[in-house]
């Protein structure tokens, strides 16, 4: 069993910044892929970022590319994302997952398995 939990979210004003954790923990087994998503009220859950900690493999939706990055420190096995130049569309709960997942697709919640509760983000104009 693979266990999650992303901390991080918070409340800012457009072009302000957040960073979000996620701390992966149980085991992991073949999982290769760690990803972030997102969710907007009556909307579908979306990719927004992924890594692929062994070789240190990014992928970005491209509405955060250039804003948003994707990091993972080996040591504790904590994803982050780091937010910069928040925009109100940005507003949303982000989930974090793990999973064994081929290069490629990502960004599809159906390939992923085991999630974290979420941590919401809200952006003001």
């Amino acid at each position: 069993q693979v266990q999650l939990l992303e901390s991080g979210g918070g409340s800012v004003q457009a072009g302000g910044s957040l960073r979000l954790s996620c701390a992966r923990s149980g085991s992991i087994g073949r999982h290769n892929c760690m990803a972030w998503f997102r969710q907007f009220p009556g909307k579908e859950r979306e990719g927004v970022a992924a890594i692929y900690p062994d070789s240190g493999g990014r992928h970005y939706a491209d509405s955060v590319k250039g804003r948003f990055t994707v990091s993972h420190d080996d040591t504790d096995d904590t994803m982050y994302l780091q937010m910069n130049d928040l925009k109100p569309e940005d507003t949303a709960m982000y989930y974090c997952a793990s999973d064994y997942v081929e290069y490629g697709i990502w960004y599809a919640p159906r390939f992923f398995e085991n999630w974290g509760h979420g941590t919401q983000v809200t952006v003001s104009s």
